[in-house]
């Protein structure tokens, strides 16, 4: 059992793998910077990957640029996404976002679906009914950084387990 799942996870992400790198040539290298870390995640709790979704990054690009002004670390509130948003005083990746949000994992309880601190950042990005994607990067005004990524369908639906 445990060998068959080990050789099951090393199928998925060798399927990842080399569906990124057949993706390389439509999807941009900054896109897979947000698709990467986001599916090796998934691909752990034997999730489909997500795959980017224009209209989810125009809706992140407007809102990045709405906070590019001010840097405050606000959601859209958006009533038909799900949204993971960061932000830094300095310098910060598209990566770097997206691996802040996976440490949420260590605060995630799958047995009995809580978290001890903060983890629906973590649960978004595995969501079982999330199938897409899309993000954005704007510098700050005053420097900073703010990062955002939409999902559709949205996850942390109260009472379910992401996975």
């Amino acid at each position: 059992m445990v060998i068959s799942n080990i050789y099951l996870a090393i199928v998925l992400v060798s399927g990842l793998t080399m569906a990124h790198i057949c993706w390389a040539s439509s999807v941009s290298r900054w896109k897979l910077q947000y698709l990467i870390p986001t599916n090796a995640a998934r691909a752990k709790v034997m999730e489909p990957p997500l795959v980017w979704n224009k209209t989810l990054e125009d809706f992140a690009r407007s809102y990045a640029k709405k906070r590019a002004l001010d840097c405050k670390l606000q959601h859209s509130e958006s009533p038909i996404y799900g949204e993971n948003i960061a932000m830094s005083p300095g310098d910060l990746s598209a990566t770097a976002a997206v691996d802040f949000w996976l440490t949420e994992k260590l605060d995630y309880n799958y047995g009995s679906n809580t978290c001890k601190d903060s983890c629906g950042h973590y649960t978004q990005i595995i969501w079982k009914d999330t199938k897409s994607v899309g993000c954005a990067r704007e510098k700050c005004r005053n420097g900073g950084t703010f990062v955002t990524c939409n999902y559709y369908p949205p996850g942390n639906v109260v009472g379910e387990k992401p996975y």
